[in-house]
């Protein structure tokens, strides 16, 4: 009998029925919600029904809540302000677990979970939020969800969906100095498109990956729905449960120790076979930069803007050019050669502890050039930046220090730029308008946007850390 891969292994044990069609119904163990969830709950509400299992329902505003300020009314839009009010009364009328407004544990849904110990190995995990992917870092499967399916899961605990292929996407190698995650996934996005994992659950293997931090991971996985796929996974190891380990939610005691038994199991086996493979050099991996509306516009920071003549498909070929129209950027520029009018480091890609430390390595002792607005994942992870003494660096430098939340990374609560504004965001979408009307986003890496803070463009930021 030929051996699982990782993601079989999950599925599997969560298959409660199986429909004509190729559908499965899943147990859910996990469901985050946010504030934008409150349309599930007035579904409840209208039809008479209740939360299926409340203990395994938390919630935390974060989509609509301002990042300048303390009081909820203070974004343009009062109806913003509405949505992220009413999440208080639907957790308290339902029984749901609720890290509120201002508490420290709240925050960003997918910085949250993994920090509290909701996410964990061999789960099958959900939310009303594409970048639920993220959560597959820790060993467990996770998927996005639609705002109807949020009802179906609140009231059922479990959900409808379609067995996707198995990928695997390994990284071998050494990543270079000023390398984080973030690159990698950008690497593996321009190397396979983003069209490259759908209908695919993506396990991430390799030396490269199993050297990634977990924070690192999380980066790697926020980023799979971008390269096409709703599932990215990195199978558990020792990193996986260190982190875990002694966190609110973790299993304890006795506990701990049946479900380590347990999560050892779960990685592929060796004899485990795979839909789709891929290979990424990870020595050959640079810092990122994207040029386009997609994530697989990107090149090293050391690079050039391509030529779209010199693409041989006629669709991607017009893409590339309107891409570039869009972004008022010219063929053969020299990605260092462009200028930013501002930067976004934060978000459920990288607004995470070892995030803020990168950018803060570079902002120390220096100035920004441009606006630049720092907003960290939670409350926790603004605590311990402050005892690090990070939030001051960072206001030293010129810098803004935000309170937690998705900020402008989808800009729902009035953080914005302004038509025509270039920014460096360390966020996970790039399409148009995406940070505001007219607006034109460039993702890359924390550390990578601390450089073009402070010196104005996109800037390789080995050269500023030498020595």
């Amino acid at each position: 009998m030929a051996g699982k891969t990782l993601f079989e292994k999950i599925w599997d044990r969560h298959v409660i029925a199986e429909r004509e069609g190729g559908q499965s119904l899943i147990y859910i163990d996990r469901h985050l919600c946010h504030d934008g969830s409150f349309n599930a709950f007035g579904q409840l509400r209208e039809h008479g029904r209740t939360v299926r299992r409340p203990k395994q329902t938390f919630a935390t505003p974060d989509h609509y809540t301002p990042t300048k300020s303390a009081d909820l009314r203070d974004v343009p839009d009062p109806r913003a302000t509405e949505i992220s009010m009413a999440i208080d009364e639907n957790c308290e009328e339902f029984g749901v677990t609720l890290f509120p407004w201002l508490d420290e544990r709240q925050g960003i849904a997918h910085v949250v979970g993994p920090e509290q110990g909701i996410t964990l190995p061999g789960i099958v995990l959900c939310c009303g939020d594409s970048h639920t992917s993220t959560h597959g870092a820790l060993g467990c499967i996770s998927f996005g969800i639609g705002a109807s399916e949020v009802a179906h899961v609140l009231a059922t605990q479990a959900i409808w969906q379609r067995r996707p292929k198995t990928m695997r996407i390994t990284v071998d190698g050494k990543l270079g100095f000023g390398v984080s995650g973030k690159d990698v996934i950008i690497a593996i996005i321009r190397q396979i498109s983003a069209a490259g994992g759908t209908g695919h659950a993506i396990e991430y293997a390799g030396s490269a990956i199993r050297d990634l931090s977990m924070e690192g991971r999380l980066t790697l996985c926020n980023m799979t729905i971008e390269a096409g796929s709703r599932i990215g996974m990195v199978a558990p190891d020792t990193t996986t449960l260190e982190y875990i380990e002694g966190r609110p939610y973790a299993p304890k005691g006795a506990a701990w120790d049946k479900a380590v038994d347990f999560w050892r199991e779960l990685p592929s086996d060796d004899d485990a076979t795979f839909d789709t493979e891929h290979t990424v050099d990870g020595n050959a991996i640079a810092p990122m930069v994207t040029w386009g509306n997609s994530p697989q516009w990107a090149a090293p920071v050391t690079e050039a803007i391509p030529e779209p003549s010199s693409e041989a498909d006629t669709e991607k070929r017009a893409e590339m050019e309107a891409t570039l129209d869009y972004m008022d950027l010219k063929p053969g520029t020299r990605i260092d050669e462009i200028k930013v009018d501002k930067v976004f480091i934060g978000s459920c890609t990288n607004a995470r502890i070892e995030d803020l430390r990168s950018a803060a390595a570079v902002a120390k002792g220096r100035r920004a050039v441009v606006s630049t607005l720092i907003s960290p994942g939670s409350g926790l992870v603004k605590k311990q930046a402050e005892a690090e003494g990070l939030d001051k660096i960072f206001t030293d430098a010129g810098m803004e220090w935000r309170l937690p939340g998705c900020s402008m990374c989808v800009g729902m609560n009035g953080d914005l730029l302004e038509p025509g504004e270039r920014s460096a965001s360390t966020s996970n979408r790039n399409f148009r308008g995406r940070q505001g009307v007219g607006s034109r986003t460039h993702l890359v890496s924390p550390a990578m946007a601390a450089a073009a803070a402070v010196t104005g463009t996109f800037t390789d930021v080995r050269k500023l850390m030498e020595g």
